[in-house]
């Protein structure tokens, strides 16, 4: 039945589109409106509308460093005291930051469709929780989480929000080029608690040349092949594997609506677009019908 279904939103789907892509918002009420299986993928764009600064760009850099010049391995190896002290700055952003109109509208309508007993899944590349803070309770996030520690040495994840999250880091991490490196010492930095361990931690986050984490992977594989409607939010469509996902969704004839500031390289592959502020399109899109 469910396959059914979805070959019906894709013969709609494709009796609507007269062009590719498009950005007639009534045309894509009518495929969403058909919708039980909907996935979402969201990248740095969404956040970006609250405030939180981008790893490209401007809002990528953090005193003279660029972003992809602390979020590695090698980088947390040669000076972990640098690399905490990063990501203390964005755990302390965070607390001043709060979701906006679009995270609450992915929240709104998960809600909606799981009473109506559809789906709808949110798969992030961001790892700042304002989905969760929004109220979404279907979310894989694809880098990991900010507020979530992997210890080195025995791999214990554990959730952790405590600001600082050790003494030595208070009023440490301003973004300033003028600051210099507070030098804390290792073992003065985040440490397992595990009774027998006492590892070093690290923020439980995918770094750049890292791999993805493979259950999460096939959870979200999963949910595209399922899914019946896609949507691709806030995100530049550059970072790979994140940016094969929907083209892969598209190319199987699904629906997918693009939801960006600008076009990206995926663009012309998708069915929609839509142009501006992702908290002022989505909450028109997936608006609750009369």
């Amino acid at each position: 039945m469910q396959f059914i279904r979805q070959a019906q939103v894709c013969s709609r789907f494709l009796r609507l589109t007269m062009a590719r892509p498009s950005s007639d918002m009534a045309r894509f009420r009518e495929v969403f409106k058909l919708s039980q299986r909907l996935v979402v993928l969201t990248g740095a764009g969404i956040s970006a509308e609250s405030g939180v600064p981008t790893f490209r760009g401007p809002g990528g850099y953090w005193r003279r460093w660029q972003a992809q010049e602390l979020a590695n391995p090698a980088a947390f190896s040669a000076n972990p005291s640098r690399v905490w002290e990063f990501y203390h700055y964005r755990r302390e952003l965070m607390a001043t930051r709060k979701p906006n109109a679009a995270h609450r509208a992915l929240a709104s309508c998960e809600e909606r469709l799981h009473a109506k007993g559809c789906r709808l899944v949110v798969v992030t590349q961001n790892i700042d929780e304002l989905h969760h803070r929004a109220g979404s309770k279907n979310v894989l996030e694809l880098h990991g989480n900010l507020f979530k520690t992997c210890c080195t040495v025995c791999q214990d994840v554990r959730e952790n929000h405590t600001n600082p999250i050790v003494p030595s880091l208070a009023g440490k991490g301003a973004p300033s080029p003028d600051n210099q490196d507070a030098g804390i010492s290792v073992e003065d930095l985040p440490r397992c608690q595990l009774p027998g361990c006492g590892g070093l931690l690290r923020p439980h986050v995918i770094w750049f040349g890292e791999s993805l984490d493979e259950d999460i992977m096939t959870k979200v594989f999963e949910e595209l092949e399922a899914c019946d409607l896609c949507l691709v939010v806030g995100t530049s469509s550059l970072v790979y594997p994140a940016a094969m996902l929907a083209p892969q969704v598209a190319s199987r004839g699904v629906p997918v609506a693009e939801f960006n500031l600008e076009t990206t390289p995926a663009t012309t592959s998708f069915g929609f677009h839509f142009e501006g502020p992702c908290g002022q399109t989505l909450p028109v899109a997936l608006a609750p019908f009369e």
